[in-house]
């Protein structure tokens, strides 16, 4: 089995159910007391947060590719990013290390096709929707991306940094989001991608019009398999 490093704290409340997820299928696949072989360098969000603000990527890339050196050196042999958003800084953070890193768009993309899916609804922080760098990974895998308006990313933005990210889960904010996945149905999109890895935590299959491809999930999942393989 390879030993997973996990990049988390980015918030730690998803980070939680990375670990809950590899080490659910791991148990599943080998069976009896079998888990993960897994090293987790938790960073602290208030930090990253602050770059993020900042918009300093030099300083988050440095950061993160710190946290992927050390998981190197303490002997993973495959790294991951667990969010979305840091993917932002993927290239210095792969660059960082000799081991592979797993991109979380990758997973989404092997996770959509494998479904049926080639048309998603994009829903993120702002960063996420706003800029290229998700949708064009995904459209290695040929899937395409809606996103939503400036004031629909504006509202998902408030709730995942607001809300989701420091552990509040309001009725309210899940019947404002899905308004917004009520408008990718009506522009054509085949299932919508929770491209933030708390989103999981306000959205269930139950609150959507449209298929829902959760990432954490996807990148969790790919994650043990390969430690498997």
């Amino acid at each position: 089995m390879r030993t997973i490093g996990l990049i988390g704290g980015m918030s730690w409340y998803s980070t939680a159910e990375y670990y809950k997820v590899i080490n659910t299928e791991v148990q599943r696949r080998l069976g009896g007391h079998h888990s993960a072989r897994l090293l987790l360098c938790s960073l602290d969000f208030d930090e990253v947060r602050g770059l993020q603000l900042r918009e300093d990527w030099d300083g988050a890339g440095e950061l993160l590719a710190d946290a992927a050196r050390r998981l190197e050196g303490a002997g993973a042999e495959v790294v991951l990013i667990a969010t979305n958003l840091m993917h932002k800084v993927a290239d210095p953070v792969e660059a960082a290390v000799d081991v592979p890193l797993l991109h979380i768009a990758d997973a989404v993309g092997a996770a959509a096709v494998a479904a049926g899916h080639r048309r998603l609804g994009l829903l993120g922080t702002r960063w996420v929707m706003a800029e290229s760098f998700y949708a064009d990974r995904l459209a290695r895998h040929g899937v395409t991306c809606i996103v939503p308006g400036p004031a629909e990313r504006e509202l998902v933005d408030r709730v995942i940094f607001d809300e989701l990210t420091q552990g509040v889960v309001t009725d309210a904010s899940r019947q404002m989001v899905r308004g917004v996945l009520d408008g990718f149905a009506g522009e054509g999109a085949d299932a919508v991608v929770l491209a933030c890895t708390e989103l999981e935590l306000l959205l269930s299959p139950e609150d959507s019009p449209l298929p829902l491809v959760d990432s954490m999930r996807a990148h969790a999942l790919r994650a043990a398999e390969l430690a498997l393989e």
